[in-house]
């Protein structure tokens, strides 16, 4: 189970690098649903990894993370509709 959580913890960790990248890179602007999903993705699997280490500061942290990227997936979602 714990190699399980450890993996998870390095998905997410890569998901949310990966994000960041591309971003910093120009590959992906940062008002695109698939930055906010990576993001979002990335912050889950790492809540999952924080909360069975017991790191609850991290916890908070991605938990933040996790909740701006779904308010900006839900703004995205708006202006498209909206469109």
């Amino acid at each position: 189970m714990e190699a399980w959580i450890s993996a998870l913890g390095w998905i997410g960790s890569v998901a949310v690098i990966t994000a960041y990248a591309l971003n910093s890179l120009q590959k992906i602007k940062s008002n695109s649903v698939s930055f906010q999903l990576l993001n979002l993705s990335g912050a889950v699997l790492l809540i999952i990894n924080s909360v069975f280490k017991e790191a609850y500061p991290f916890t908070f942290i991605n938990t933040v993370w996790a909740i701006i990227a779904i308010v900006s997936i839900i703004r995205i979602i708006q202006k498209q509709v909206a469109k």
